[in-house]
């Protein structure tokens, strides 16, 4: 099988995997598959990440390869190893948290226009992510230097507004989820969710200040992780 062969076979079975955890996780919490907000918003995570992927695939297959490796890798420093364990059992417990909310027990009433916001945040938190990938070719999901790669500081597009632009458009998917999926209590983990990007950011920098050369000009260039003026 040729590299790029392999490369969409393995985009295709991790994307099947997602849909079927993912799929688990809402309708089984749930306790029905009568539940439309679910489909849209699996159908929204699904198909918008796929097709992400897909381009990714045409325009810069080394980012979707990085982007396709396992969660734990050589070179990762050890303490995002223990955060990413950590982040992957909270997602899955918060999921299932919103199916039993918003569906089984019917806790939570949300109104359709937050719903409506909460599918018109997760679009674009994706568009944002789609721009953090067309402008850095070294946006791994692991905290590690690509020195095999030849790493470089990235300062245009996002990256001059922000130096963490990932993370302040991943954010976006946190209030996004529970409410399109109506879930007032799944909103509960926004707070707690940024704390913890925050800790997993200030680990990246201090790794990218003495690692990366020309990083720590550009943190003096850029003032800001997520969002400016604000942090």
């Amino acid at each position: 099988m040729s590299s790029g062969g392999r490369l969409m076979a393995l985009l295709l079975v991790e994307n099947g995997l997602l849909a079927v955890v993912l799929a688990g996780l809402l309708f089984g919490a749930a306790g029905t598959v009568a539940w439309p907000s679910g489909w849209v918003y699996l159908g929204l995570m699904v198909g918008i990440g796929l097709g992400i992927c897909l381009w990714l695939a045409k325009v810069d297959p080394a980012l979707l390869e990085e982007r396709l490796k396992p969660a734990f890798q050589s070179g990762q420093k050890a303490w995002d190893k223990a955060f990413l364990t950590g982040m992957m059992v909270v997602y899955a417990a918060w999921t299932a948290l919103m199916g039993l909310d918003a569906r089984r027990f019917e806790w939570s009433h949300m109104p359709v226009w937050a719903q409506a916001i909460g599918a018109l945040l997760l679009i674009a938190s994706f568009l944002g992510v789609g721009w953090v990938f067309a402008t850095n070719s070294f946006a791994a999901p692991v905290i590690k230097l690509q020195a095999e790669r030849g790493q470089t500081v990235i300062s245009t597009g996002p990256y001059a507004i922000v130096r963490h632009p990932m993370y302040a458009f991943g954010l976006l998917q946190f209030a996004a989820a529970p409410l399109m999926l109506g879930s007032w209590w799944g909103l509960l983990l926004v707070p707690p969710a940024i704390a913890a990007l925050a800790w997993r950011t200030l680990g990246e920098e201090k790794m990218l200040r003495s690692e990366l050369d020309g990083y720590e000009a550009y943190a003096r260039k850029v003032r800001w992780r997520y969002l400016p003026g604000i942090w």
